[in-house]
């Protein structure tokens, strides 16, 4: 088998070496066609793969061992169990869909293999994150995914806007993964070693330790390194505050959207936490740093939401607030339940971010709800499987992520770490906003009286919507919306089947089960999914117990007041909104984080790097060490000058000089 992880996870990279570096010579077609056809070869490897770690089969050992220094390893490895072989499977499914769904979406653009290219290499970086058995790798899996996040958010590198949304993403990573280096570095100090197996063996006997990283105050070393180590799964998995990259995001193609904010670049940080349960296992002060970062993401994100026009931006903020939402279970110890939410948030939101540029591609690119309405007639296949989506993402019965999220819900209600009854109140009010959001922009776009003559009128229209319009109104065509083609519909209807069924056909293994038990440690003083699986009845018997509920009902009333403000009584909803101003404003300034960002931190940053510029480079080393130094030797070398006039008696007067200076000096000493 150790063939097939190879394949699985290099497949891909020759996918992006061949579109990336032979794509002009092959052509569009044959670029496209090469890289869906490896990444599929991935896909059927990784498959493979689950299918043998079901039947019992793990795998942990080196590849290659790149250096060693002393008793340290750097080497490339795998480890292959039932929490990697499940992400292998997401990672190269959901890839597989938006390779497929971008010879639609990006038929007409100059870079076409180009964006095959990146995102292939996307793929390649992100399994060799999930796959790797060693922190080495993890971090060069980790950066690399970061790298090429980078470069498809500005893919469209002629728009300022594109250029500005990288450059943050890329800055906000560097902060966490500064952290997440830090944390690495202080686990290969305390243990001696890189490999994963290595240092979990080692941690129980570091739980007592400590480590004075301010003279006088001991800090506890495991509770240190977890903390760091969530540093970087924040900055990757966006939680706040370092989440501001991501809906900025945005300003990339959509298919890096989907495949960005579903099942690969965002869902790293959740995966990596779950990866070192034995670590936070260890420290009750990291699992309520965790669960309390997390409440404050989901609901200030969902909140957030509640006030998109972007149809694209609506969708990443609710991205925003799941990756809360499992965040919270982190804390919590319900790992399994937030591995279980990731698998079925990958396939509903990836199918919900397709749809959505289903919806972009018909609207002629234009993306703001309030110019769309009534689309449910021209775009059915759009229509129907973003229904399905929603109907998932709102956590309705039957659906996967109803399973997901209800697990979570009540898991976190069994929690005991300090914080967990203020997420107990997140995940609860969060079904409300969650239904809310999602239901409006769902009736914002495919149902209520048609607005798209507003779009002719749009004075803030994106680059690529300005040029369909351009073109329309030169033909004197009207941008009547129209269904996508079969390359961008089909991968719809493939994300549709898991995001209705794999909650159903898998919770009693992933999350009730022991799937997992070989991946992720919990300690018996964190009984929330413990005591969660003791109260499971069985898939319909939690989906009859639902109704009895309240998220359910939370989840009803959005959809009424949902419909209520968007079809039945818009002029209710602009009123409460305008009622409202005050907190409206503070959500469409995103709290305001951005302002401080650039007008506090980037200009205080800037004035710092303006200040030893000045003040450093220019006065002390141009001015001193350099241009001093010159100007001294200047006025000694003039000063000598005078010395040497060219003229005898000069020189003769100087030798008398000196012979007198000379007789005064010895005369005395000779005298005695």
């Amino acid at each position: 088998m150790k063939t097939m992880y190879l394949v699985a996870a290099f497949a891909p990279l020759l996918g992006a070496i061949a579109a990336g570096f032979f794509g002009r010579g092959l052509g569009r077609l044959a670029s496209a066609l090469i890289t869906i056809g490896l990444v599929g070869v991935s896909t059927v490897a990784s498959l493979m793969t689950l299918i043998d770690v079901l039947d019992g089969n793990h795998f942990n050992g080196t590849l290659y061992q790149w250096a060693q220094v002393g008793a340290i390893r750097f080497e490339i490895g795998f480890m292959i169990d039932p929490i990697t072989a499940m992400m292998m499977v997401v990672v190269t499914s959901v890839s597989l869909c938006v390779h497929v769904y971008t010879m639609g979406y990006m038929e007409e653009d100059p870079g076409y293999q180009r964006f095959f290219a990146y995102i292939s290499l996307f793929t390649f970086a992100m399994l060799m994150l999930v796959m790797s058995n060693n922190f080495l790798q993890l971090f060069f899996g980790w950066e690399a995914v970061g790298l090429v996040s980078y470069l498809l958010i500005g893919f469209w590198y002629t728009r300022p806007t594109a250029i500005f949304a990288n450059l943050k993403a890329f800055l906000v990573n560097r902060v966490g993964d500064f952290g997440f280096a830090l944390g690495i570095g202080l686990l290969l100090h305390a243990t001696g070693s890189l490999d994963y197996v290595e240092v979990f063996e080692r941690l129980p006997a570091l739980a007592a330790s400590t480590i004075e990283v301010i003279p006088g105050q001991a800090w506890g070393l495991l509770t240190l390194a977890a903390i760091l180590v969530f540093v970087g799964a924040m900055g990757k998995s966006a939680q706040f505050p370092l989440h501001v990259w991501l809906p900025d995001s945005m300003e990339g193609p959509t298919p890096i959207s989907a495949l960005i904010h579903a099942a690969t670049m965002v869902t790293a940080g959740i995966f990596m936490v779950a990866r070192m349960s034995p670590l936070f296992e260890l420290s009750d002060t990291a699992l309520s740093v965790v669960i309390v970062i997390g409440a404050i993401t989901s609901l200030s994100m969902g909140l957030m939401g509640l006030v998109q026009y972007d149809i694209k931006r609506v969708v990443a903020y609710s991205t925003l607030s799941q990756l809360g939402l499992m965040t919270i279970a982190l804390g919590a110890s319900a790992y399994q339940a937030a591995i279980f939410h990731l698998m079925t948030h990958a396939f509903f939101k990836a199918l919900l971010f397709l749809a959505a540029g289903s919806v972009i591609i018909g609207m002629h690119h234009n993306q703001d709800l309030r110019h769309m309405g009534g689309l449910a007639a021209k775009m059915p296949v759009t229509w129907i499987t973003c229904l399905l989506a929603t109907l998932s993402a709102v956590g309705t019965p039957l659906f996967s992520g109803f399973y997901s999220k209800d697990s979570i819900i009540e898991a976190v209600g069994h929690a005991t770490v300090a914080g967990a009854g203020f997420a107990h109140f997140v995940v609860v009010i969060g079904v409300l906003i969650t239904s809310l959001y999602s239901w409006r922009m769902y009736f914002m776009t495919f149902h209520g009286e048609p607005r798209w003559h507003l779009a002719q009128h749009n004075d803030h229209a994106s680059h690529d919507q300005a040029q369909h319009n351009a073109s329309a109104q030169k033909h004197h065509a009207p941008l009547v919306p129209h269904e996508s083609p079969a390359v961008v519909t089909v991968p719809l209807v493939l994300l549709a089947i898991p995001s209705v069924m794999v909650g159903a056909y898998t919770i009693e293994a992933m999350v009730v089960g022991d799937f997992f038990k070989s991946s992720i440690m919990v300690l018996p003083n964190h009984p929330a999914i413990t005591t969660f699986a003791g109260s499971f009845h069985g898939v319909f018997g939690m989906a009859l117990h639902a109704f009895f509920t309240l998220p359910f009902w939370l989840m009803l009333l959005g959809f009424v007041l949902a419909w209520a403000g968007t079809l039945y009584s818009p002029q209710s909803g602009a009123r409460l909104r305008a009622s409202l101003r005050p907190l409206v404003s503070i959500l469409e300034h995103k709290y305001y984080l951005d302002d401080f960002n650039e007008k506090v931190l980037a200009a205080a940053a800037r004035g710092l790097g303006r200040g030893l510029w000045k003040g450093g480079d220019q006065a002390i080393i141009d001015g001193v060490a350099i241009n001093g130094s010159a100007r001294t030797i200047g006025w000694l070398a003039g000063f000598v000058r005078h010395l040497q006039s060219g003229f005898i008696y000069d020189y003769a007067i100087a030798m008398i000089g000196g012979v007198a200076i000379l007789l005064y000096w010895f005369v005395p000493i000779l005298g005695g």
